[in-house]
């Protein structure tokens, strides 16, 4: 092979396109590990609209991981005090199949759950949708998009009557203010962020806001940072919409024309004056004011958030009062402009077009709405009402079925909940008491897996073909450039084969995963996610595609067909289109431009219109006390991916962040006597554990950072989750992982013997690991 193979990267939701070449290349040596395993190499794809050629550390290595500590056939055991025995697939899948049959008929449909995975492709979200939420009858699927993304999927959904980030990659080189909260892009998204770092960079005129407790990478380059209490988010975003208002920067015809429910919200921010809202959030009132004034003075707002407002009690009201400034000053539908989710998961996105949630389905659906749930049982030939008209369980719940006995089979596949979970205690106790699970997954070992009876080998990035979305709805062809190892297999096949088992031969008769993707998007047609016009050979062909994409849409420079992809079919006239067309089409390659949603105004509501949202400011799920007086929050660290399943077996990673640590403010350290590397103690009303200190002013007092990766695997007592509480958002169900309360203590360590026979209390005691594939 001398040409390289286009793919993405399957880290975060940046949606990073990459090529890859075999480890021997003519003339060349042969690009080897340090333990001699030949290495695929990789380089950033300058053809990728999303990434232009661009890429990060944990994609530059990613290849280091591919042969490191592989699941390569599958595994069963009876009961999790026994060791596992190799078996056959026929074996694996003929005991999954036969427990599931058994869990039908005793407990019914919904005694079986799925967790699955942003790590998937949108073929494996689909088949499983299709087995579960067609097949089965049972809506038990969610993804650990629940503990990422859903407060953005809901405040979508309410704000403008769909999913699905208006804005694109472009817009952050073509906005006059950037308003980044609860994101540390240039760790968490950094080939996003250098877009706009050098943006910001080059136009003095251009300006940055970064709310953030801590002083990130992102907050040293900010114009302003707000360095706010957590839990704050919405009494700063209420006051600066006080302030708006106050001074009159308004877009009264958009406002009149477009939105509704303004009344409402305007009794909603009279009660956030500055000096209230100052104080509430521990900043002085000319920040805020300066933030507010950022906002009137530009023409062209970009708004971009992640963990730091989902994962919160109040996730979907942090979203809708994000929304809320962009539509009562008109920063919507329109270049360098809009609210931004930046998603986690490299396929999220995908899954959440695939209905890779509880309570969603195939083309942006929902399982509650009738018409919805008929048109999924009329495409795949089920008899009427077999689509259950009932949200399933959510992540969360189902850790509590599990406590309870009505989940009768948790079925994990490509995520790790023993590490990613809230309030890990109780979450891997109630996996003791699973009476079957299955975990699907490439590596081995893997903290989940401890607490499985079978375990199933998956190919992963690389070693199969499908397709992924990223944060700016732009769809990717990762193609397949090696074999998967052993007797791995795509998590598509083997849902599909699970299917066929069961007695859905004609539901998955499949022979590859481009026939998959194509009954797959024949769902999205007429959807506002409409895909219909995408395939395996035209993304192959053309390269990543952005959606909308109809069917009958023509993409030459000569020949241009638009149909309108919002539920209402609304119509647009012939100059509207006319202007849009710089904005969608880029004339040089026929191929798709980056497009923006809603630039006619028009949203997916009944009405067309956006919703205000009035919303008051309810705080933290879980404030400190004399008892506990620290808030801990938690999150990623620039070299590290979640709970490190392939970082951690990447040498050079590794040696950046060996371990876990806690950032607290100098004024607390004094007061507790701690100083930097020193082994501190973490304690909140759930778990117990110890992280070595850094003492730092990037934090702000009262505040402590404990990044999220490690797992049981990796540290002892350093995993992050131990304190967190499952507290979550009633509308999207995620859990408030951003705060809870702590104590802190020095931790009791001890002696260590020196070989001089000197007795020295140690300050940082490191885990000695060793696995064997």
């Amino acid at each position: 092979m001398s040409e390289p193979i286009k793919t993405l990267c399957p880290y975060c939701g940046v949606g990073c396109g990459l090529e890859v070449l075999p480890p021997a290349q003519l003339g060349k040596a042969i690009n080897r590990d340090n333990q001699g395993t030949p290495l695929w190499q990789v380089r950033g794809d300058r053809s990728h609209p999303s990434s232009k050629g661009k890429v990060c550390v944990k994609g530059g290595t990613v290849a280091e991981s591919l042969d490191k500590n592989r699941l390569k056939y599958p595994m069963m055991r009876d009961s999790l005090d026994q060791e596992f025995s190799r078996v056959s697939w026929d074996q694996a899948l003929a005991r999954i199949t036969s427990q599931m049959q058994q869990i039908i008929q005793t407990q019914g449909a919904d005694g079986i759950c799925m967790y699955g995975s942003g790590q998937f492709q949108t073929e494996d979200y689909y088949i499983a949708q299709k087995l579960l939420k067609g097949c089965l009858g049972t809506n038990n699927f969610d993804a650990n998009s629940r503990l990422c993304m859903s407060s953005a999927v809901a405040g979508y959904m309410q704000s403008f009557g769909s999913d699905g980030p208006p804005a694109c990659y472009d817009d952050l080189e073509l906005t006059d203010c950037a308003f980044l909260i609860g994101t540390n892009t240039a760790d968490c998204h950094p080939i996003v962020y250098n877009r706009l770092r050098m943006h910001h960079k080059k136009n003095r005129k251009v300006k940055m806001i970064v709310v953030d407790p801590r002083q990130t990478k992102t907050a040293k380059d900010a114009d302003l940072h707000l360095a706010i209490q957590p839990g704050t988010d919405i009494d700063l975003l209420n006051g600066i919409a006080h302030l708006l208002l106050r001074w009159g920067e308004l877009d009264t015809f958009f406002i009149d024309e477009c939105t509704q429910g303004f009344g409402q919200f305007v009794e909603v921010i009279q009660a956030y004056p500055p000096e209230l809202v100052a104080h509430r959030c521990g900043i002085e009132v000319n920040q805020l004011e300066q933030a507010a004034r950022y906002w009137a003075d530009s023409s062209q707002v970009l708004s971009l958030w992640s963990m730091g407002v989902n994962q919160s009690s109040e996730g979907t009201a942090k979203v809708r009062t994000i929304i809320n400034l962009h539509l009562m000053t008109g920063n919507i539908g329109k270049p360098g402009a809009g609210p931004f989710s930046l998603t986690g998961q490299p396929n999220a996105m995908g899954g959440r077009e695939a209905g890779g949630l509880c309570h969603i389905l195939p083309g942006y659906r929902t399982v509650t709405n009738p018409h919805h749930r008929q048109e999924l049982e009329q495409a795949w030939q089920l008899p009427p009402g077999r689509i259950n008209p009932l949200p399933g369980r959510d992540a969360w719940s189902m850790i509590t079925g599990l406590e309870t006995g009505d989940v009768g089979m948790l079925w994990v596949a490509a995520t790790n909940p023993a590490v990613s979970m809230p309030d890990l205690v109780r979450t891997k106790q109630a996996l003791l008491r699973s009476p079957f699970t299955v975990v699907q997954d490439a590596y081995y070992p893997l903290e989940t897996a401890s607490f499985a009876h079978v375990v199933l080998p998956a190919a992963q990035w690389g070693e199969k073909t499908g397709t992924m979305t990223n944060s700016e709805r732009v769809v990717t062809l990762c193609s397949q450039f090696r074999p998967a190892p052993g007797e791995a297999r795509p998590d598509w096949e083997i849902f599909a084969e699970v299917g066929r088992r069961l007695g859905f031969t004609q539901e998955f008769d499949f022979a590859n995963s481009a026939e998959v993707y194509q009954e797959f998007v024949q769902l999205t047609q007429g959807r506002p996610c409409d895909m219909s016009g995408l395939t395996h050979g035209r993304l192959r062909q053309q390269g990543p595609i952005q959606w909308p994409c109809p069917l009958n849409e023509v993409t030459t420079t000569n020949s241009i067909t638009l149909t309108c992809s919002t539920e209402k079919n609304i119509a647009q006239d012939q100059e509207e289109v006319k202007g849009l067309f710089s904005n969608l089409f880029r004339a040089k390659d026929e191929t798709l431009a980056p497009k923006r949603l809603y630039t006619n105004g028009r949203f997916n509501t009944a009405d067309g219109r956006a919703k205000f949202a009035a919303l008051h400011s309810k705080g933290l799920a879980e404030p400190i006390d004399p008892d506990y007086p620290f808030v801990l929050t938690i999150g990623r660290l620039y070299e590290h991916w979640h709970t490190m399943t392939r970082t951690g077996r990447i040498e050079k990673i590794m040696k950046k962040q060996p371990r876990p640590f806690i950032e607290i403010h100098p004024k607390d350290a004094r007061k507790l006597g701690i100083e930097t590397e020193m082994m501190v103690e973490i304690q909140s009303r759930r778990g117990t554990g110890r992280f070595a200190a850094r003492v730092t002013e990037a934090i702000a007092p009262g505040t402590v950072f404990v990044p999220m990766h490690w797992g049981a695997l990796w540290t002892d007592n350093g995993e992050a989750n131990l304190f967190t509480h499952p507290e979550s958002c009633p509308i999207s169900l995620q859990p408030e992982l951003k705060a809870c309360a702590v104590n802190l203590t020095l931790a009791k360590l001890k002696p260590e013997t020196k070989s001089d026979g000197q007795t020295t209390f140690p300050k940082v005691i490191e885990k000695s690991l060793s696995i064997k594939s």
